[in-house]
């Protein structure tokens, strides 16, 4: 199960231009977009010691090269058009502007995916300040076009954990700026402002959290009895957990393999650890191109639909010695430990699509016997003394973010979500969200999903008054119940 994080307690200081090893925070979840064409190598002076304004004379911001500006626009522009419903929500609502006043500060990914997402924000009426979530996630040239666009950004790709600290406090810490709600990927932003920032804290009116790390840390924050504000939990929402995890991770996960190692996936063996939404994604795509897939599972609902899916469910132990490739997704910790490492075929792929880098224990490869060798960006070989070597890929962390892309429509599906529970959040009459973790209202999936449709060209057949009122539904929705929720036990 979900481990309990120390939120009080700062990460130690290391040297700003060394990268963090640390396994241990959400935070170090590799994220390195290969849509980024530019390297945290390309200048070995920190951002933190340059001095940048962008065209208007504005120096708020803190990222790698504000020169990169103009390619980071196209970026955000490539992105703009497969995000259609963002793009319809910023269309529709930017009149009536439902964000004015709203000061939002924001730990997501950096991507010219989430910037469409910023300027939406922006649009329909927000103050933004931003960090990243991840230390290798940023696309520098996306960083740069947000600085010249007026945005507060604070981040770059690369950055040391001390660096990732220190963004969040200088998005947090402005003198005479008091944020009024949180957009949050991983609850790390959150739980500083709670720790280091406690008064105001008390003053957030929503926070939005989209990730199964940051609900688990809302969730005990709550059953303690320290949540002082409402929270939505867009990770459970049907539009996150369908889309996002199951089709997003069907696409990606063939696409992260296939960058780092070449593998053809026909006749290979591979167990998938976890058949939740994500687990059944990859299953379906290796099971697709000719794979041989086992699946382990702790929940036994998960794992009936294993096997009525045709997959055989295993102990990862009865296969570790045979299989070509092992992928975890299961959100959990030490999944894949060093004994099953130690027993694992030379040659064998390990790799992890689960939100943390909890899931295989990297540390226990950083041992004096074992040789590490960097072959490719984020491929690395772990060789034993007698010669036997594993291919490590993105050292244990997201992988089809670290190694490769994810589908920007799937990402629109994910922003419109968010957007719309901001907007739920600081709109809602006072009382009607107490203290406590919620999920976003079914009418507002439902609306999410509805706005993606006319991408397909796709026609939705309406109820008749006697159909409704058979059913006992308003013609116009929800069509389901709140608890109803069309995706299956999540894996953890």
């Amino acid at each position: 199960m979900y481990q309990k994080q120390e939120f009080n307690k700062r990460p130690t200081k290391i040297g700003r231009r060394s990268l963090s090893r640390s396994i241990s925070q959400s935070s170090t979840d590799s994220y390195s977009s290969a849509a980024s064409y530019t390297d945290s190598s390309d200048d070995e002076t920190s951002p933190r010691d340059k001095q940048q304004k962008n065209s208007k004379g504005n120096g708020d911001f803190c990222i790698k090269n504000i020169k990169q500006a103009d390619f980071g626009r196209r970026e955000i522009e490539i992105a703009e058009q497969e995000m259609p419903a963002l793009m319809a929500l910023r269309k529709r609502a930017q009149g009536e502007k439902p964000l004015a006043g709203a000061k939002v500060v924001g730990c997501t990914h950096i991507t010219a995916q989430t910037a469409v997402l910023m300027e939406t924000l922006s649009a329909l009426g927000a103050q933004c300040r931003w960090a990243a979530c991840n230390i290798y996630s940023t696309q520098n040239e996306v960083a740069a076009a947000l600085a010249e666009g007026g945005f507060s950004v604070f981040a770059w790709k690369g950055e040391s954990e001390d660096d990732f600290w220190w963004c969040i406090d200088r998005c947090v810490n402005l003198e005479g700026w008091q944020p009024n709600m949180i957009l949050d990927d991983g609850g790390d932003l959150t739980h500083w402002i709670y720790k280091k920032y406690p008064n105001m804290f008390k003053k957030i009116k929503g926070i939005v959290e989209e990730s199964v790390t940051g609900v688990h840390r809302l969730y005990q924050l709550s059953k303690a009895g320290k949540l002082c504000v409402p929270a939505m939990n867009v990770n459970d929402s049907v539009t996150k957990q369908k889309f996002d995890n199951l089709y997003c991770c069907r696409e990606s996960i063939l696409d992260g393999l296939k960058r780092t190692t070449d593998v053809m996936f026909g006749g290979k063996q591979v167990v998938v650890c976890g058949y939740g939404e994500v687990g059944k994604g990859c299953c379906a795509a290796l099971k697709a191109m000719g794979s041989i897939v086992y699946v382990t599972e702790i929940d036994p609902i998960c794992a009936l639909q294993a096997c009525m899916d045709g997959f055989r469910l295993v102990k990862l132990n009865e296969v570790i010695r045979q299989v070509d490739i092992v992928i975890t997704c299961t959100g959990n910790k030490n999944v894949v430990v060093r004994e099953n490492l130690d027993r694992m075929k030379n040659g064998c792929i390990v790799c992890n699509m689960g939100h943390s880098n909890t899931e295989i224990d990297v540390a226990s490869l950083r041992t004096p016997e074992l040789t590490w060798e960097r072959v490719r960006s984020q491929v690395d070989h772990v060789i034993w003394p007698d010669g036997k070597r594993i291919v490590l890929l993105a050292e244990g962390r997201l992988l089809n973010l670290s190694c490769s892309t994810v589908p920007t429509f799937v990402l629109s599906i994910t922003a419109t979500t968010q957007a719309l529970a901001l907007i739920e959040l600081y709109n809602a009459p006072e009382g009607r969200y107490k203290q406590d973790v919620y999920l976003l209202p079914k009418k507002m999936d439902e609306y999410v999903a509805s706005l993606h449709l006319p991408t397909f060209d796709a026609h939705l057949t309406e109820l008749t008054d006697e159909q409704a009122k058979y059913l006992g539904l308003n013609k116009n929705g929800p069509f389901k119940p709140n608890y109803y929720r069309r995706v299956a036990v999540r894996s953890l």
